[in-house]
């Protein structure tokens, strides 16, 4: 057990969430959409609502980390300040809230990251793993057994496809296949660069819109970390998932049970990749995670001694 609890912090392009452990179990994992990254890929800069939206809940999560007594906090941006002229800025706003330097992952990084925290509580005896993370802006991939042997970033994600390719609401076919047919060209590069992964024994989906699937199969009213987490996500049940959200409306959509009111207008881009991963590489079922990079940063932590 460490002398005090760590925290890992993760400001993404669709939500920004916190972790706090105590090296034996977890204290608080809390989740927020901020949607920091709302028209980045147009513009190219962070808007100030956005950054707003993240500083508030930072206000928040210190609070958190103060009353549980954190001294160590790694805290990470990834896709939409990768892609941002005027990251610096928000990170010194960051700084400023929770009094620690903000780091920028590289899409590799954040890869290995997202490998080590999903792989922890797997049995290595079911490796090699392929990982992949759908995020807002990007999608990662990771394959091998104990660590990360290889890894890889895309620019695609929840937020990124629907707000570039899904003007309409419910979404028009052709917008659906800009998403499904951009996906594939990437997944074309993951194929191309990454060849070891056609030796994948297990595949592990993460992040809201792999959840999310998971929860709408299974109709939860309410989020149920203990039966969304190694969930075994067959691609016919995506399937239905997808046929059933990217026919309908938002205001429909909100009425499904497992489908967060705040991720309804994003899950559609989100949807497409997944199955289309689970369509290029023939995936039948997946191991749903809900451990992720901020376990891996909390790993990152405690791997290290207090300075």
């Amino acid at each position: 057990m460490t002398d005090a609890p760590v925290a890992a912090i993760d400001m993404g392009t669709n939500s920004t969430r916190l972790l706090v452990h105590d090296g034996e179990n977890t204290i608080e994992r809390l989740m927020t959409i901020t949607r920091l990254g709302q028209d980045v890929d147009r513009t190219g800069r962070l808007a100030d609502e956005a950054i707003e939206r993240v500083l508030s809940c930072l206000r928040t999560y210190k609070a958190v980390m103060d009353q549980h007594g954190v001294t160590r906090v790694r805290a990470v941006a990834t896709s939409a300040a990768r892609d941002a002229a005027n990251r610096d800025e928000f990170f010194t706003a960051v700084h400023d809230v929770i009094g620690v330097e903000p780091e920028l992952l590289s899409g590799f990084d954040e890869g290995k990251l997202s490998f080590r925290g999903a792989t922890a509580d797997l049995d290595p005896a079911d490796g090699p793993f392929l990982v992949f993370d759908i995020g807002g802006g990007s999608t990662e991939f990771a394959f091998g057994t104990d660590e990360a042997e290889a890894a890889m970033s895309l620019d695609i994600g929840c937020v990124r496809l629907t707000e570039k390719y899904v003007e309409h609401d419910p979404p028009r076919p052709e917008e659906l296949v800009a998403c499904l047919s951009i996906t594939e060209a990437h997944l074309d590069d993951v194929a191309r660069q990454m060849p070891q992964i056609a030796h994948a024994a297990t595949f592990v989906g993460l992040a809201g819109t792999v959840s999310t699937a998971a929860a709408v199969e299974l109709g939860l009213a309410e989020y149920d970390r203990a039966q969304i987490h190694h969930f075994a996500l067959t691609k016919e049940a995506a399937e239905d998932v997808y046929r059933t959200l990217v026919t309908e409306s938002r205001d429909e959509r909100i009425h499904t049970p497992g489908l967060e009111e705040a991720r309804a207008d994003v899950i559609v881009g989100g949807m497409c990749i997944l199955v289309c991963v689970m369509r290029y590489f023939d995936i039948e079922e997946l191991v749903v995670s809900e451990a992720d990079i901020l376990d891996g940063l909390v790993f990152s932590l405690l791997s290290q001694p207090p300075s």
